[in-house]
């Protein structure tokens, strides 16, 4: 949500203004749907100058004005639920009961009440600009015998649009919350607003429409097992009476009304094509480009720059943002290209170069060090080695074979490289996203070896202080016995006196037999629970799932990538100061570095290594394929360097794995 960041001058100054002008641009054309949708609703194939004129002067009555402001009202509702709830990175759950915990959210709850309020207040104008029987709650009571009004009784076809309403604006809250359509994507390709809209209207119609049908089917089909509790609790509380000479709607002969269905599957699509033409607006002026200077002559004026703006971390839009200008501007400006190459004065110093370099590298190798310990967690299958505590470099030596471990794969073992401070963690600060198979850890079927890696453990575990296969060595600390010397250089000083010998935890006590016996119980309850089919469905993790949250931020590193790679292949003809030869090698070992990496996570046995078929829906999904673009980027990203350069990569120093691969791609073998 957007609350945390109200304060903040970017989304003061520009998002705030851009969602008023959605919402200002979907309140103008309410009249223009609304005039269709009543053009429609009062269709006359056998009478049309009849029905055009009736319908001309009827929009010009009291009832349409009224509907009409009612509905901005519904507009403007709507468009603060999106601008509160919209996203940059898509929340995806890795297991059948996160998705369930996210539909159950208080927040979810919240907003399916609302759209709920809002479908029954959207169905209430269409009932009254349709008119006749679905005008009014209530009507005369017509008996069999004299067909005179006795009493007022119940007029179940306005009550019938009421519920309607309220069930196909929870079906869109529902949709919305298990489609991620509080998803905010970037185009790849930059269009005018008009443009873009313009060519997506036609498909909103389309899907609007296609929805609107079922949820009319699934709607008849609940009011039809359902409907007589809302009627009989309307009436009871209105102290209203059932017209008796009148078919019940919750029976198949009062279902079976052609204008009826076709007056409810009309009055839906003009719902859906309300909503998400305002949705639609949003997400066109949220992704418009924003152009950030590149240095400023004002102090006052440094916080907007793009080298500061990149290192934020909130919000997010503003930092999707400020890498897509990053993108855009190391294709097609080349004057900005320029100020990024600049030297500051005085000094000399490549300011502007080194930060936005800088920041890049790291969202980079943040992504390569999540994609490695996701590895290790997965081709592990549960058996994972814990880091030592200690310094990364361990000494060997040919008498110390007794205490050796069994070390690291050396595939794992990836080249550090040398930049500025890193930040911790997600660049993004969300830890769901950083670690999407760590939602698991809490669960009562969660793996041991996901507990390991992220030191949470159960002390009563039996992963706990022993190894359970004999291949598979903990990296604890050493003992170091007198059989290894006193001089020897694995200690790193003189060893006098004995041996040392770890002595147990001074305070340290045995669990009681009270606390044994309910970890007894919970364990056979986790093993009870675990053979039920339905509970370890809830549970289990979705490796698809988990794969695509895992790169849920990829849109950020592919903007990184094109950015770096471009600016970097401008320099080889604008560099005048050759600022990016300094940080070549770095560039150079972070994208080898990461394309390792991804290469071993395409694979892994779960992951697919093609893209599913778009369907072209309404709905975006592009982020299911966000992996898939990473790994095409990268690779264009290096080949745009190495075409650039050329033989000339020969003198630049990287390590001897990386020589060979950066020869690959000299040679076009990649």
């Amino acid at each position: 949500m957007l609350s945390l960041g109200h304060d903040h001058w970017f989304i003061r100054k520009v998002v705030f203004w851009r969602a008023a002008a959605s919402i200002a641009w979907s309140v103008l054309l309410l009249p223009a749907s609304t005039a269709i949708f009543v053009l429609l609703s009062r269709i006359s194939v056998l009478h049309p100058i009849e029905w055009i004129t009736g319908s001309l002067n009827f929009l010009c009555g009291s009832y349409v004005i009224f509907s009409i402001v009612l509905l901005c009202l519904v507009v403007l509702i709507i468009g603060f639920f999106i601008l509160e709830f919209y996203t940059v990175v898509p929340s995806i759950p890795c297991t059948q009961i996160a998705l369930i915990g996210k539909v159950l959210h208080p927040q979810q709850f919240i907003h399916s009440l609302v759209h709920s309020m809002m479908g029954m207040l959207v169905s209430w104008c269409a009932a009254v600009m349709i008119g006749g029987r679905y005008q009014f709650l209530t009507s005369p009571c017509i008996t069999e015998e004299s067909a005179v009004a006795s009493s007022m009784c119940l007029n179940e076809y306005h009550l019938f649009f009421l519920l309607a309403g309220a069930f196909m604006g929870y079906s869109y809250s529902l949709l919305y919350v298990v489609g991620n359509m509080n998803y905010v994507s970037f185009p790849n390709i930059q269009q005018n607003k008009y443009l873009r809209f313009k060519g997506t209207l036609p498909l909103v119609i389309k899907h609007s429409a296609v929805q609107a049908l079922y949820s009319v089917r699934n709607y008849c089909i609940t009011y039809f097992f359902l409907g007589y509790i809302p009627r009989a609790w309307i009436c009871t509380t209105m102290n209203l009476q059932k017209d008796r000479a009148l078919h019940s709607l919750d029976t198949l002969t009062g279902l079976l009304d052609f204008s009826l269905l076709y007056h409810l599957w009309i009055s839906g699509t003009f719902l859906l094509v309300t909503w998400y033409m305002t949705w639609l607006l949003f997400r066109i002026y949220t992704t418009e480009v924003y152009c950030f200077p590149v240095q400023s002559s004002f102090s006052e004026d440094a916080h907007q720059c793009l080298p500061k703006v990149l290192s934020s971390k909130q919000p997010l839009i503003l930092k999707y943002l400020a890498l897509q200008d990053f993108a855009l501007l190391s294709q097609n400006s080349p004057s900005r290209r320029q100020e990024v190459f600049s030297l500051s004065q005085p000094g000399g110093h490549p300011h502007n170069w080194s930060a936005l370099s800088g920041e890049c590298l790291t969202i980079l190798n943040d992504l390569t060090q999540k994609l490695i310990a996701y590895q290790e967690a997965v081709s592990s299958n549960g058996r994972i080695k814990p880091q030592s505590v200690g310094s990364d470099k361990r000494p060997s030596s040919s008498g110390s074979s007794a205490t050796s471990l069994i070390e690291e794969p050396t595939s794992w073992q990836t080249p550090k490289v040398s930049m500025g401070p890193k930040t911790p963690g997600s660049v993004f600060l969300r830890s769901s996203v950083a670690s999407p198979f760590t939602p698991d850890l809490g669960s009562p079927f969660g793996s041991p070896a996901m507990k390991r890696l992220t030191g949470t453990l159960d002390p009563s575990s039996p992963w706990h202080g022993s190894v359970q296969s004999p291949h598979v060595m903990r990296r604890g600390p050493k003992l170091w016995t007198s059989s290894l010397g006193a001089e020897s250089p694995l200690n790193g000083s003189p060893q006098s006196g004995p041996a040392l010998v770890p002595s147990p935890v001074a305070g340290a006590q045995k669990p009681s037999i009270v606390s044994l016996w309910i970890q007894n119980r919970q364990e056979q309850v986790k093993n009870v629970l675990a053979k039920r089919v339905l509970i370890m469905y809830l549970f289990n993790k979705l490796p698809e799932a988990s794969s695509q949250a895992l790169f849920a931020e990829s849109q950020a590193h592919i903007w990184a990538l094109e950015g770096l790679s471009h600016l970097v292949a401008a320099s080889y003809t604008e560099d005048r100061f050759g600022v990016v030869q300094t940080t070549l090698p770095d560039i150079l070992g972070t994208m080898l570095t990461l394309q390792e990496a991804v290469d071993k996570h395409f694979k892994l046995p779960h992951a697919s290594s093609k893209p599913a078929r778009t369907s072209g829906s309404l709905v975006d999904t592009s982020y299911k394929t966000l992996r898939f673009a990473l790994r095409a980027s990268l690779k264009t990203a290096i080949y745009r360097i190495t075409t650039t350069f050329g033989e000339h990569l020969n003198a630049v120093q990287v390590s001897v794995e990386h020589r060979k691969k950066l020869q690959q791609f000299l040679e076009y073998k990649e």
